[in-house]
C-alpha cells in the first residue's frame, strides 16, 4: 500500500520556471495515495495556472492570505492544520530566504509559520544562486529547524548555465515524501475498533443514543489501515462511508455491539473501544408506540454491559485502548477509569469544548496510561488518530516503548 495513503500534501508553489513541474508532482502524489491541495505564491502564477492545477488536484488552488470563502476567515490556519505534509516546490532562493528569516508576508510563508506538519524543500534556481553564501545559509539554518530537503539535481537550467540547481524530478520528490511517513509499524496485527453511536429503542419509534458521529473511530480504523494492520470497525448507526480496506460489522444496539465486540476480541492483537455506547438501556422496550398520556413519564433503565472492561479482562486480552469523553477533571476521571477497567491506554477528550466535541472535525487528547501521559495537540481526527495508532504501536509487548 501507498505510503502517502489518506495523508494530506499541501503543495506550495512559488514563482520559479520548475514550477511547470508542479503539474507532474501533483500527480506523483496521488498515485502515492495523498489527497493534495495546493497554495501558489502570486510568481508562480505568472509559471503556471491555478486553473491547471485545480484541475489535476481536484482541490480549489489557495492564493490569497486573507480567504473569505474560509470558515473565519482564516484560511491560513485551516490549510495549516489540515496538512500532514508541506511540501515547497519549487523552494526559490526567495522563498528559502523568507522562511529563514521568519517572514510572513504572503499565505504560504504564513501557512508554514502556522503549521505543526513536516515541511520538505525542493530548492530550484540558477546555479549561482544556489551556491551564494546566503542561500546556502539559509538553508543551514532551515535544515536545523527541522526542514527536510531533497535536491537540488545537476543539469542543464533553463537560463543555459550547467550546474546544481534544477529542481528534482516529481517522482523523486514524491519517493521523498514517502520515506518522512514511514509505516507498517502494525504490520501482521489484527485491530478491532468500535465506533459512534449506540440505540436502545423505547418502542418501535423512540430510542436512546448520544450526539457521537463515529469520525473519530473511522479515523483509527484509516490509521491502522495505514500501519498495516488487518483492521474491522465495529460501526453504531452513522453516516460515514467504509474506509478502504476495512472490515466493516454494522450494529445499533449496545447489546449488539458487545456480542461483535467479543466475538472479534477474541482473535485481535488491539481492541480499542471508541465508540460512545450508551450505559443504559429500557428496562423493557414497549412493542407499540407510547402514547402521550400526562405530563410526565418515568422510564425504568438498566445497565448496559460494559463492552471495553469485558474484552480487557478476557484470558489473553488484546491490547485494550479506551475512550473517556469528560466535561470536567479529564484526566483524572480517565486515569480512574484505565485502573479500574484494566486498560493498557486510555484516550481523554474533554467534549465541552465545541471545537473538539462530538461532530467536530479536529479532535485533541491526552493520552493516559500506567505510568505515563501524553498531550495531544489540537488537529484534524485523522492526525489525531496517526498519532494514537503510533502510541500504541510503541506500547505494544513486541516493540519498543516510547
Amino acid at each position: 500500500m501507498a505510503h502517502l495513503f489518506n495523508r494530506n500534501v499541501l503543495l506550495g508553489v512559488s514563482g520559479g520556471i520548475a514550477a511547470y513541474k508542479s503539474a507532474e508532482l501533483v500527480r506523483q502524489l496521488q498515485n502515492r495515495g495523498a489527497t493534495v491541495r495546493v497554495v501558489m505564491t502570486r510568481g508562480a502564477r505568472e509559471f503556471i495556472t491555478p486553473l491547471t492545477l485545480q484541475a489535476l488536484s481536484g482541490n480549489p488552488v489557495h492564493t490569497e492570505l486573507l480567504d473569505e470563502e474560509a470558515e473565519r476567515g482564516m484560511g491560513h490556519i485551516e490549510l495549516a492544520r489540515w496538512a500532514d505534509l508541506l511540501l515547497l516546490a519549487p523552494a526559490t532562493a526567495d522563498l528559502l530566504a523568507k522562511l529563514a528569516s521568519g517572514r510572513a508576508d504572503d499565505l504560504l510563508t504564513t501557512v508554514a509559520l502556522a503549521t505543526a506538519a513536516p515541511v520538505l524543500l525542493a530548492p530550484a534556481m540558477n546555479q549561482q544562486m544556489w551556491k551564494d553564501a546566503a542561500t546556502a545559509s539559509n538553508m543551514d539554518a532551515l535544515i536545523q529547524r527541522g526542514y527536510t530537503a531533497v535536491g537540488p539535481a545537476e543539469g542543464e537550467q533553463a537560463c543555459g548555465d550547467v550546474g546544481p540547481g534544477r529542481m528534482e524530478d516529481p517522482v523523486a520528490i514524491a519517493d521523498r515524501a514517502e520515506s518522512l511517513f514511514p509505516r507498517e509499524c502494525l504490520a501482521g496485527k489484527r485491530v478491532v475498533i468500535t465506533a459512534g453511536p449506540t440505540r436502545e429503542a423505547l418502542d418501535p419509534v423512540r430510542y436512546i443514543t448520544n450526539h457521537s458521529s463515529g469520525k473519530m473511530g473511522f479515523a483509527l480504523a484509516r490509521a491502522a489501515v495505514e500501519a498495516g494492520a488487518s483492521t474491522t470497525i465495529i460501526a453504531g448507526p452513522v453516516a460515514l462511508e467504509t474506509p478502504e480496506h476495512v472490515q466493516r460489522v454494522d450494529v445499533t444496539s449496545a447489546r449488539d455491539m458487545a456480542t461483535a465486540s467479543n466475538e472479534l476480541a477474541a482473535e485481535a492483537d488491539i481492541f480499542i473501544a471508541c465508540a460512545a455506547v450508551a450505559d443504559y438501556r429500557p428496562a423493557e422496550a414497549q412493542t407499540s408506540k407510547i402514547k402521550k398520556t400526562g405530563e410526565s413519564i418515568t422510564l425504568a433503565l438498566t445497565r448496559n454491559p460494559d463492552i471495553v472492561a469485558s474484552v480487557a479482562q478476557r484470558e489473553n486480552a488484546p491490547f485494550t485502548v479506551g475512550f473517556a469523553a469528560e466535561t470536567d477533571n479529564v484526566v483524572a476521571y480517565a486515569r480512574g477509569k484505565l485502573e479500574r477497567k484494566g486498560l493498557a491506554l486510555i484516550v481523554a477528550n474533554d467534549v465541552s469544548n465545541s471545537q473538539i466535541g462530538f461532530n467536530s472535525n479536529e479532535n485533541a487528547a491526552t493520552l493516559v496510561w500506567a505510568d505515563g501521559q501524553r498531550e495531544l495537540a489540537q488537529a484534524n481526527k485523522n492526525t489525531i488518530a496517526r498519532q494514537i495508532i503510533d502510541q500504541i504501536a510503541g506500547m505494544l509487548p513486541t516493540n519498543s516503548p516510547k
